[in-house]
C-alpha cells in the first residue's frame, strides 16, 4: 500500500534550504532532555486522558445523585472529553503566540479549578459548565502541547517516543479507575472530585518541564529530516505543488516580519536616544518595548496560525489530510463509548461480581499500554510502513466494536476488550501520521484539527449511545451504528490516497506525452 511519507504524497517542509554542509546533531533531539519531555507527556496522559477514561465511575454516581436520564447524564463526560479535543485549533493559536510551556501551565490551573468547582454541583447542568467546559478547556490546553513537544524533540524514534508517552492513557485509566472507586466509596463523589482537582495541579509541573527548543534547533531538525528524505526519494509532483503554495503564503509572512523588525528597531533607537533622560522616561520606554515585543509575538503567532488554516498553504489543500479529518470524525466515539457505558453493560448482564475482581475497563487500559508500545516499535522498523500499521489497527478495532454486543459472558467481553485495548494502540501513531502528512512545522495546527474532529466524535458518541439505550433498552444498536460509521471513515482513508496516486500518475503521463 503506502511505504513512506512520499507515497502519501505531502510534506510542507522546505527542501530548498538543504545544503551539503554537515549538520552537528543537537544532543536534545532523540536524546537528553527529550526523554524528560516524554516523561512530562506521560504524566499529562495519566492525569488527563486516564481520568477521562475512568469517568464511567462518576457517571454512575451522577445517575444516582441527580436521577436524570442516561443520555443527559452522559453529556457531562462527553463535554469534558469532547471539549478537550475540540479546542485543539484554538490551542494551536495559543501555542503559536505563547509557546507550549505557558499554555500547559495555564491549562493545568484551569483543569484543577474545573474539578474543584464540580464538587459543589447541585444538578447536571452545573456540571456541564464546571466539569464539561472549564475542566475540558484546561485539559485541552495541556494535552496538545504534550503531544506537540514530543514531536519536536524526536526525529528517528518518533513512533516509539509517542507510544511511550501516550501509554499514560492506559496507566491512567487503570490507576484512576481504582482511585476514583476508592475515593467515591470512602469519601463520596464530591470529595473525590475535590481531591482529584488537587492532584490535577501537578499538570502545572508537567508544563514547566516542557522546555522549548531554540529556533536554530528546530531548523536543524527540519534540515536533517528533509535531507534524509531527499536521499531516499525525489519529491513528488504533489509535494512541489504544496510547496509552491507555501512560498506564496510565506511572502506576506516575510513582509510582516520586516514590519515587526522595523517596529522593534524604532523602539530600540528611541531607547538609545533617551538613555540620557530621566529614570521615569526610561521606565516608560522599557514598558513600551515590552509591550511592542509582546505585540510582535502575538502578530507572528496569529499569522502562522491563520496561514495554516486559511492561507495559500492551507492544510485543507492536502486531500489525504482532509480524508484523515473525516476518519477522525467517526473514529474516536467507537473507543470512548465502551469506557463510558461498560459499567452499565456489566450490571445489565449480571456479571458485576467478576467485573469487581478485574474490571473490563481496566483490561482495555492495561492492554492499551502494550498496544501503544508494540505498535510504536513495529512502526519504527525501517521495512515497516507506519501508514499500513495504522490502517491494520483500525480494521482490528472496528471489528471488535461490531463484535462486542454479541458477547454476553465475562470471558467473551474480556477477550474483546483486550483486543480493543491493543488495537486502539494506534492512537500513538496519530501524531506520527499527521507529521508525515504535513511536516513538523505545521504539526501543532494540523494535530489540533485532528483532535478537534476526534472531540466532535467523543462529544456526540456517548450521549447518542445513551439515547439509543433509552429507546431500545439495549446498547447493541449503539455499537453497531458506531462501528459502521467508523468503517466509513476507514474507507475514506483507503480511497483518497488511491485517487490521489492515480491523478498524479495520469498527470505525469500527460506531461511525458507533451
Amino acid at each position: 500500500m503506502y511505504a513512506s511519507r512520499e507515497d502519501i504524497g505531502y510534506d510542507f517542509g522546505d527542501d530548498s534550504k538543504v545544503g551539503s554542509k554537515p549538520i552537528k546533531p543537537n544532543p536534545n533531539i532523540d536524546g537528553g532532555w527529550a526523554w524528560m519531555i516524554v516523561l512530562s507527556s506521560f504524566l499529562v496522559h495519566i492525569l488527563i486522558m486516564g481520568s477521562q477514561m475512568a469517568l464511567g465511575i462518576l457517571n454512575m454516581e451522577w445517575l444516582e445523585e441527580f436521577n436524570q436520564s442516561r443520555g443527559l447524564t452522559a453529556w457531562v463526560s462527553s463535554l469534558s472529553m469532547g471539549i478537550t479535543l475540540i479546542v485543539g485549533p484554538f490551542i494551536g493559536l495559543f501555542i503559536s503566540m505563547c509557546g507550549c510551556r505557558t499554555t500547559a501551565i495555564i491549562g493545568g490551573i484551569l483543569n484543577a479549578l474545573g474539578w474543584i468547582l464540580s464538587a459543589y454541583a447541585s444538578n447536571v447542568h452545573y456540571l456541564f459548565l464546571t466539569f464539561g467546559v472549564t475542566a475540558g478547556i484546561g485539559s485541552g490546553m495541556v494535552y496538545l502541547p504534550a503531544v506537540v513537544m514530543v514531536g519536536q524533540y524526536f526525529q528517528k524514534r518518533r513512533a516509539l517516543a509517542q507510544g511511550l508517552s501516550t501509554t499514560g492513557t492506559g496507566f491512567g485509566a487503570f490507576l484512576m479507575t481504582a482511585l476514583l472507586k476508592y475515593l467515591c466509596t470512602e469519601f463520596g463523589w464530591r470529595n473525590a472530585m475535590f481531591i482529584q482537582g488537587a492532584i490535577s495541579l501537578n499538570l502545572c509541573v508537567c508544563g514547566a518541564l516542557m522546555r522549548p527548543l531554540s529556533p536554530k534547533d528546530l531548523r536543524e531538525k527540519y534540515v536533517r529530516s528533509d535531507s534524509e528524505e531527499n536521499r531516499a526519494k525525489a519529491l513528488s509532483h504533489s509535494t512541489e505543488t504544496i510547496k509552491s503554495n507555501e512560498v506564496l503564503g510565506e511572502e506576506p509572512e516575510k513582509k510582516e516580519e520586516a514590519a515587526n523588525e522595523e517596529v522593534l528597531g524604532s523602539v530600540q533607537h528611541i531607547e538609545i536616544g533617551g538613555k540620557s533622560g530621566s529614570g521615569r522616561s526610561m521606565y516608560g520606554l522599557r514598558l513600551f518595548k515590552t509591550v511592542s515585543q509582546l505585540t510582535v509575538t502575538v502578530r507572528k503567532g496569529f499569522a502562522l496560525w491563520y496561514s495554516s488554516y486559511f492561507g495559500a498553504a492551507s492544510l485543507f489543500t492536502n486531500r489525504v489530510f482532509v480524508a484523515f479529518i473525516i476518519w477522525a470524525l467517526f473514529a474516536y466515539s467507537s473507543f470512548v463509548i465502551p469506557f463510558i457505558h461498560l459499567p452499565e453493560i456489566v450490571k445489565q448482564y449480571n456479571i458485576s461480581r467478576q467485573d469487581n475482581v478485574f474490571p473490563l475497563t481496566s483490561i482495555i487500559a492495561i492492554v492499551h499500554i502494550f498496544g501503544k508500545v508494540i505498535l510504536g516499535i513495529i512502526s519504527d522498523l525501517p521495512c515497516i510502513s507506519t501508514w499500513n500499521v495504522f490502517l491494520m489497527a483500525n480494521f482490528s478495532l472496528v471489528t471488535c466494536i461490531l463484535t462486542l454486543p454479541l458477547m454476553q459472558t465475562y470471558i467473551g467481553l474480556a477477550v474483546v476488550c483486550a483486543l480493543i485495548g491493543f488495537s486502539s494502540g494506534y492512537f500513538s501513531l496519530m501524531p506520527v501520521v499527521t507529521e508525515d502528512l504535513v511536516g513538523t512545522k505545521h504539526l501543532a495546527n494540523a494535530y489540533g484539527i485532528i483532535i478537534c474532529a476526534n472531540g466532535i466524535s467523543a462529544l456526540f458518541g456517548p450521549p447518542f449511545a445513551g439515547w439509543i439505550y433509552d429507546i431500545t433498552q439495549k446498547y447493541d444498536f449503539s455499537f453497531y451504528i458506531a462501528g459502521l460509521l467508523y468503517m466509513v471513515g476507514i474507507i475514506f482513508l483507503l480511497i483518497q490516497p488511491c485517487i490521489q496516486k492515480n491523478q498524479l500518475r495520469e498527470k505525469s503521463t500527460e506531461e511525458a506525452q507533451v
